[in-house]
């Protein structure tokens, strides 16, 4: 039987978040759920006990820092970080403003970063604790039109890689999950934005992204069992530093390293003529 724990998640008041924060609740955790509209969790009618809802602006560090004295003041300690809130970005490149880019990197990346370095003095001193980072598949194994979205989810990935070998000797873990398609409002507007300029050239790449209007509500995953795994992750003796969440997204991972494998094999000779021949 798992022990409760007291978590805090952000961008939990939908989607994977929301199935998240219901899942534990029910299974007598402790959470603190972030949004950016306080509003949004009136229909979960939890018992306050043991749920702190917050109205948190995660571009904003004071937001975040009270969010997290909150979550302390009301349980008393702090045990699971779950970085959820993000959202999807697609068009090409040279289409996307600078203004787009930087607000997708503040909530994808830079809010992550911030959350971080928010907890972790108090899991620092206690020892203990695990964070969970929700990236992507798209942050491994990136598919067509979602350059920008799968560069700050890659960010997310390798800050989780590199944070899990920092922590681990203070008793941390750390893991970056990366989800392939659940059966959430993920492919619904409000959590995708889409480049306002759009350029000719690149039309292929919105008839990719017309795909995702045809697998809504059809997406392999469900958001319900999620919370049964990421309970599994903070009782493991020695977790993952990348879980892939969904068979499709194994699937898309271990098709990537079968491919880089063979490219490592077919450049080796040039990628070690660069060595000093002693």
């Amino acid at each position: 039987m798992s022990h409760t724990k007291t978590w805090y998640i952000t961008g939990a008041s939908k989607g994977m978040g929301l199935s998240l924060v219901r899942k534990l609740l029910e299974k007598g955790h402790r959470v603190a759920a972030t949004s950016r509209m306080i509003a949004a969790f009136e229909e979960l009618n939890a018992d306050r006990d043991h749920f702190l809802p917050l109205e948190v602006d995660l571009t904003n560090e004071r937001s975040i820092a009270q969010s997290v004295e909150r979550t302390i003041e009301k349980f008393g300690s702090l045990d699971v970080v779950v970085n959820n809130a993000g959202y999807g970005l697609g068009g090409a490149l040279e289409e996307l403003s600078a203004e787009e880019i930087e607000e997708n990197f503040q909530i994808n990346f830079f809010a992550v970063v911030k959350v971080i370095q928010h907890v972790l003095p108090y899991l620092r001193n206690q020892h203990s604790g695990h964070i969970i980072n929700i990236s992507s598949i798209a942050g491994f194994a990136p598919g067509l039109g979602w350059s920008l979205y799968s560069a700050a989810k890659f960010a997310v990935t390798g800050l989780s890689e590199a944070l899990a070998n920092d922590l681990k000797p203070l008793g941390i873990n750390v893991t970056a999950v990366l989800p392939g398609w659940f059966r959430t409002s993920f492919a619904k507007p409000d959590s995708i934005a889409f480049s306002q300029n759009q350029i000719g050239d690149y039309q292929f790449l919105r008839t990719a992204h017309q795909k995702m209007d045809e697998i809504d509500g059809r997406q392999l995953g469900d958001p319900d069992k999620i919370a049964d795994v990421f309970i599994t992750l903070t009782e493991a003796v020695d977790p993952p530093a990348l879980l892939f969440l969904g068979s499709d997204a194994a699937q898309r991972a271990e098709n990537k390293i079968v491919h880089l494998s063979e490219q490592l094999r077919q450049w080796k000779n040039l990628s070690s003529s660069t060595d000093f021949k002693e």
